[in-house]
């Protein structure tokens, strides 16, 4: 984990400016996600840092997410990768769901190898969004590009105090 949890260059760069309220609602958002997010803490994985339509996580590759080739299991990469979409498509505190999904693998990740996804919004129009993750081995190549088309749908995830 970075030093700074929320501090990441793929979100920072597109958003220098830290103390504005959109990279405020982004932490607030993946805060709560992420005290709900058991599959993400089950796997092991880091939330390195969140902003407006950006997201960075990372993973290592366990023995138990490696398969009979003795690589990580792509299904477990491909979980690292949603994850991170996850994260960049609700930090502005609309509910959204993936509605389609594309992997593909370039690289094997082995034992002991640590994962890091990035996620950056491409598109957003109504209430659809496009959005690009690279997956790399920590100061390494990379391993999958992952797009994923989200849909907002009904609610927030997080309750915001009302304005008098």
């Amino acid at each position: 984990m970075s030093d700074d949890p929320m501090s990441d260059p793929i979100c920072d760069s597109a958003h220098p400016s830290a103390p504005d309220p959109a990279q405020q609602l982004a932490q607030d958002c993946a805060a709560s996600m992420w005290a709900r997010d058991h599959a993400a803490q089950a796997l092991g994985m880091r939330l390195h840092a969140v902003g407006p339509g950006c997201a960075s996580l990372g993973m290592v590759v366990r023995p138990d997410m490696v398969n009979g080739h003795r690589i990580c299991h792509g299904g477990l990469i491909f979980t690292l990768a949603d994850t991170a979409f996850a994260y960049a498509c609700n930090s502005s505190n609309a509910n959204t769901v993936a509605s389609a999904c594309q992997i593909d693998f370039l690289a094997p990740a082995r034992l002991g190898d640590e994962l890091e996804a990035q996620a950056q919004e491409r598109a957003l129009s109504g209430r659809s969004g496009v959005y690009d993750v690279t997956v790399r081995l920590r100061g390494g190549g990379t391993v999958a590009l992952f797009r994923g088309k989200s849909h907002r749908v009904q609610g927030a995830v997080i309750e915001l105090p009302q304005s008098a």
